[in-house]
C-alpha cells in the first residue's frame, strides 16, 4: 500500500483506495451501533455519573472523526500505480539513505502516514525536513538538510525501490 501526498492530492494504489473504502462504508453502518448505545446509557439514569454514556458518546465522536477524514482523503484521492523503478527519490519508494559520518544505513518509507507502511518500516512525508532534501535525489547523491536545533546534515542516497505491501 502507498500513499503520497502531492499538494492536497493523495496518491493510492487501487488495493489502498478499496480497503479505506471498505473502512469508511463498515463506519457508516455501525452508526446506528453507537447511537443504540448512548439511547441504552441514557436509560440508565443520571448522565453525570454515566460512565457508559460517555464512553458512547465519545466512541461516536472519534467515529464521526475518523468516518469525516476518510470521506476527505477518498475525494481528493487520485489512484494509480506504485512509481516506476528508476533510482529517483520520490513519494511511494523505499529510501536507503546513509548520514555523513555514520557507516549504518537506514530504510523508510517515502510516503504520507495516513496508512504508510506495514510493519517496522519508518514513514516520512516528502514535506519533511529530509523528505524535501532528498526529493528528485538520483541513487548516489549526496543532499544537505537543515536540522531543527540550525546545524546542517548531509545525507546519501544509497537506493530507491518502488514500495510494495
Amino acid at each position: 500500500m502507498v500513499t503520497v501526498s502531492d499538494s492536497k492530492v493523495t496518491w493510492l494504489t487501487q488495493d489502498a483506495y478499496n480497503r479505506l473504502k471498505q473502512e469508511l462504508d463498515e463506519a457508516i453502518e455501525n452508526r446506528p451501533v453507537i447511537a443504540a448505545k448512548i439511547n441504552a446509557s441514557r436509560e440508565e439514569g443520571d448522565l453525570k455519573e454515566n460512565g457508559g454514556y460517555h464512553a458512547a458518546r465519545e466512541e461516536q465522536g472519534q467515529a464521526e472523526a475518523r468516518i469525516r477524514h476518510l470521506q476527505e482523503l477518498l475525494r481528493n484521492a487520485k489512484v494509480g500505480e506504485a512509481p516506476a523503478n528508476d533510482g529517483l527519490a520520490e513519494p511511494g519508494k523505499v529510501l536507503t539513505i546513509r548520514y555523513d559520518g555514520d557507516d549504518d544505513e537506514e530504510q523508510f518509507l517515502l510516503a504520507t502516514r495516513e496508512e504508510g507502511a506495514e510493519g517496522d518500516l519508518d514513514v516520512f512525508s516528502p514535506e519533511s525536513p529530509l523528505g524535501r532534501a532528498l526529493l528528485g535525489a538520483k541513487e548516489g547523491e549526496t543532499r544537505e538538510y537543515e536540522l531543527p536545533n540550525g546545524s546542517s546534515q548531509k545525507v546519501t542516497l544509497i537506493k530507491a525501490i518502488p514500495y510494495s505491501a
